[in-house]
């Protein structure tokens, strides 16, 4: 697989797998495996490198007997870690926009040709594939979750809902019409994204249905968060596989600004990945130390065992007290008798 133009043209994966019988699927789905999440910084602005970096990772996973690869929050298109734009209340700077230009011809199109070389990628290594990416829709960006199944196919993505801080000066908000919950042979995925853990109505949303493999793209780095993330597991009864990156000035080019930027060796973001059960037990890390591959086996009859005493959208819901309403249609600025605008 060559390293793609982002502007070149892209082909549709299409599938022409032969479903398995009910039995067998069933059977398949309760079978214990192997899922990894890698720490590991992004190339800043430089997706063909950060490409080609993803590759070697996923093939380590993947060498180590992973089915499922989860790597952090804006792998392709970068996490612009320090910087300002330009912004201040009342106003934004020329250099700001100029720098809003570059980030914007750096994001990538959903689908489009880097989706179709992660598709290929989830095809070749025969894994489930999670990144986070930075979404280019017209002048909008978004913060971004994709998703891909062992055979290549593109299943579809999240966009982040509630950009955190000064994100929301760059990034646009997503809507309720990208929640997916991926019903795949090795459990139901699904991802929220970094500090969308904190919102509580947005987990229980995941939890109606029916997570299982909760994955956490992220570039928050506090001690705090490997305990939010134990939280999730126990709460949802599922198993949450949040993926950082570990990233230092060095991965950022040499004339790059940053408003938390010290000397080389410190990182700018220091990772804190972990893998962790329904029980809220770690099967891996946190690893707050180095970039890293983080694999553990995933036993998905721990799901049943811990939703024994606890299912917050079954027997432990109150709706009698509480319910949720989920608004999951998409939110077109502008619509036309026939529906959106594209």
């Amino acid at each position: 697989m060559g390293c793609c133009d982002p502007q070149g043209q892209h082909q549709a994966r299409v599938s022409h797998v032969t479903p398995l019988p009910f039995i067998w699927t069933h059977l398949l789905m309760h079978q214990p495996f192997k899922a990894a999440v890698v720490q590991s910084a992004a190339i800043a602005f430089d997706n063909p490198k950060t490409l080609s970096r993803m590759k070697e990772l996923a093939s380590q996973a993947r060498s180590e007997g992973a089915s499922l690869v989860v790597f952090p929050e804006a792998m392709l298109g970068t996490y612009p870690k320090g910087s300002t734009f330009g912004a201040y209340v009342g106003g934004r700077s020329d250099k700001g926009r100029d720098e809003f230009l570059h980030y914007h011809r750096n994001a990538i199109d959903v689908p489009g040709a880097y989706i179709d070389e992660l598709a290929a990628l989830a095809a070749d290594l025969r894994i489930h594939l999670v990144t986070g990416v930075i979404e280019r829709d017209g002048g909008t960006l978004y913060c971004t979750a994709v998703f891909f199944n062992d055979k290549g196919i593109f299943l579809g993505k999240h966009r982040k809902l509630m950009p955190t801080g000064s994100e929301r000066t760059i990034w646009g908000f997503g809507d309720g019409s990208t929640l997916p919950v991926y019903d795949t042979p090795i459990g139901k995925l699904g991802a929220v994204v970094c500090y969308e853990n904190y919102m509580p109505l947005l987990r229980t949303a995941m939890y109606a249905k029916g997570i299982e493999l909760y994955c956490a793209p992220t570039l928050a780095s506090s001690d705090t968060w490997p305990a939010s993330m134990q939280h999730i597991a126990i709460e949802g009864r599922c198993f949450v596989l949040s993926a950082n990156q570990y990233a230092t000035a060095a991965d950022y080019p040499p004339d790059y600004v940053s408003a938390t930027a010290s000397d080389v060796d410190k990182p700018l973001t220091r990772g804190g990945s972990c893998i962790v059960d329904p029980f809220g037990n770690f099967l891996a890390g946190p690893n707050f130390e180095a970039a890293a591959v983080l694999v553990a086996q995933i036993d998905p009859s721990d799901i049943v065992r811990g939703k024994y005493d606890l299912d917050v959208v079954g027997h432990y819901a109150r709706p009698d007290v509480f319910q949720l309403f989920v608004n999951e249609r998409p939110q077109a600025a502008v619509q036309s008798n026939k529906g959106p605008f594209a």
